[in-house]
């Protein structure tokens, strides 16, 4: 059984790929089948130790972006993509893998196009409400389409689609709470808000949490993961705003969060700030956790603001605009949240509803039932 994953470029499309693998491992193990070949074709393997840990083989493709506005590099990136095609044509044809996943995003379309050439089945996922460029091209000739929000059905042939959730990594479906206090070094009886700003941090988000600081600490304690670039700009200037505050032990930045730093600083949290990329929104539905949502403006990421309201429908989360954002505006809605702890109940409840934990192994039994029927 050889399956192929592309897709990449952001920790959104992939790690559902990883989580997906995992799921392929598991299910191979449940019914002794015989180990797979699982590659990742992509101009980038993104995290080598998630792949050496998945027994996933990187492939390097090159792709050129498809950018939504008038660029030159719109001209040279064709170049790379048409040579990007004709290299994954010779990888895959070299593989001749039973199936194809694809996550979307630019870089996977050389892989889809080589793909259909080749005549080998092509599975896609599309974590968003509104679907990018390259999934929409590649659901012509797809398989299947696998979604995460109701909201995407309507861009895709109504035969193919499947509702199923985001894949989350298995790791991250499980809190962990033991030790936590004791490893993030937080004080007992203390309420937790968890800031995140997706993988590389929100400069935005990080601007408006310091100068609500001084709010918020004298009612809670803050876990800030600020992206790694940002975090010595905010460390300094946390340190000079909360100099003399008697609460300056309450707040905990952190460049990045591991998987285990992770699931402690969910567990022992009570609120959750985030950005609304799809991986976010599912991790915390899968913690049942309240969020408020802070989507990437519609002119800069056609896709979070549309899962923000999507989530937000389902009654788990409430959404601000970053046009609105402001410190007053941040603290006054976390307060009225944490005064209320039926309105947190309830979107805890709305949360798991929708957070679907088994979308990973639909893709992985979906993608192992191609692979077996191709292979006869």
């Amino acid at each position: 059984m050889k399956i192929v994953f592309t897709g990449g470029g952001t920790g959104g499309h992939f790690y559902p790929l990883i989580a997906v693998a995992e799921e392929i491992h598991e299910i191979v193990r449940e019914r002794k089948f015989l180990p797979p070949s699982l590659y990742y074709v992509a101009p980038d393997p993104y995290d080598e130790r998630l792949l050496f840990e998945n027994e996933i083989e990187f492939r390097q493709s090159p792709a050129g972006k498809m950018r939504r506005y008038f660029s030159l590099l719109n001209i040279t990136d064709s170049f790379k993509s048409f040579f990007g095609v004709m290299k994954t044509l010779l990888q895959l044809f070299s593989i001749f893998p039973d199936v194809v996943f694809s996550k979307g995003g630019f870089s996977s379309f050389p892989t889809v196009t080589a793909a259909r050439i080749l005549g080998i089945p092509v599975v896609i996922h599309e974590s968003d409400a509104k679907p990018g460029r390259a999934n929409l091209l590649a659901s012509r000739h797809a398989r299947a389409v696998a979604i995460s929000y109701p909201e995407a059905a309507q861009y895709f042939p109504a035969d193919k689609v499947a509702l199923v959730g985001n894949p989350v990594r298995r790791q991250l479906r499980t809190l962990q709470k033991e030790g936590a206090q004791e490893f993030l070094k937080l004080e007992g009886g203390t309420p937790v808000i968890l800031i995140l700003g997706g993988s590389q941090g929100s400069l935005r988000i990080n601007d408006i949490v310091l100068e609500a600081l001084p709010q918020l600490l004298e009612r809670y304690q803050v876990i800030h993961q600020t992206g790694e670039k940002h975090f010595k700009s905010v460390e300094e200037t946390s340190r000079v705003i909360l100099e003399k505050s008697p609460y300056a032990n309450r707040y905990r930045p952190f460049p990045y969060l591991n998987e285990l730093a992770l699931r402690m600083s969910a567990g022992i949290s009570d609120l959750i700030i985030s950005r609304a990329g799809s991986g976010n929104i599912f991790e915390a539905a899968t913690w049942g956790k309240p969020t408020i949502l802070i989507p990437i403006p519609e002119d800069v990421s056609h896709d979070q603001r549309t899962n923000a309201f999507s989530y937000a429908r389902s009654g788990a989360a409430v959404v601000i605009e970053e046009v609105n954002l402001s410190p007053h505006l941040l603290a006054s809605e976390v307060n009225r949240l944490m005064d209320n702890q039926g309105i947190r109940v309830e979107m805890s409840k709305a949360a798991l509803t929708f957070a679907r934990p088994d979308a990973a192994r639909k893709i992985a039994e979906e993608l192992i039932r191609i692979a077996l029927e191709h292979e006869k």
